[in-house]
């Protein structure tokens, strides 16, 4: 789980504006990924909306609300507190990034993430690369998350309010760091009275599962639809993070 507007894999949509025809046509299945860059999709006071418009249509009574929003930022509460005192504590990058590995696997749904982003690929996927596929995009996400380490150091969040959305609820947060301006981010969280999961991160209006879903398609689409070539591309995200690690 990322605690600024990272994105959770790194493949980045390959069709892009400014690229030429030759250029698209000399791309193979081993092009290494790329950083994703990606303008607001929507202004978070439209999402609030959104999300306040499906919780009234989901009919949800109001002690139930309060009970899943409670849980639901509780569970956000402790787990940005224990990132966060990662990030700012002592330690070695291979500390940090073990613990880190450790918040992460209790508190991310990673597996239905992973089988989210990948689409209509997944039924696709033979069963060896359903499950080499879910682990490297689970070394992608550790990976991720930990080369940026010391972009991080100081970072502090506040928890905002939450809002429930059908079976899930949306916290609001604001990231703070040193001599950058305030980011709001938002926790997707999944089953929030039982076994609360983050499920997505919406991070300036964006949402990094779906933008990140968008990307594996079209990186897909633009090499035959192998899936063992996005597996190399993962796997070459992976080794470009350690490298700059």
């Amino acid at each position: 789980m990322t605690i600024g507007p990272q994105s959770p894999s790194g493949i980045r949509n390959p069709n892009l504006p400014n690229e030429t025809a030759a250029a698209e046509t000399a791309r193979t299945d081993t092009t290494p990924p790329e950083t994703i860059t990606r303008p607001h999709m929507l202004h978070r006071r439209s999402l609030l909306s959104l999300a306040t418009g499906a919780a009234l249509a989901a009919g949800l009574e109001p002690a139930r609300a309060d009970s899943t929003t409670q849980s639901a930022t509780a569970f956000v509460t402790k787990t940005g507190s224990a990132l966060v005192a990662v990030v700012n504590g002592a330690g070695s990058a291979q500390d940090k990034r073990q613990k880190l590995t450790s918040i992460i696997d209790q508190t991310v749904d990673v597996d239905g993430v992973a089988k989210f982003c990948l689409g209509r690929f997944w039924r696709q996927a033979s069963p060896d690369q359903q499950q080499r596929y879910i682990k490297t995009f689970h070394q992608v996400l550790v990976s991720n998350i930990t080369a940026k380490l010391g972009e991080y150091q100081g970072v502090r969040f506040n928890v905002n309010r939450a809002v429930p959305n059908g079976e899930q609820v949306q916290v609001d947060t604001t990231v703070l760091r040193p001599n950058q301006p305030p980011t709001d981010v938002q926790w997707v969280i999944g089953s929030p009275s039982s076994d609360p999961k983050i499920v997505d991160v919406v991070a300036e209006g964006t949402s990094l599962r779906l933008t990140q879903r968008s990307d594996y398609a079209s990186y897909l689409s633009h090499n035959s639809d192998n899936i063992n070539a996005l597996i190399a591309a993962m796997q070459h995200q992976v080794e470009a993070n350690q490298a700059n690690g």
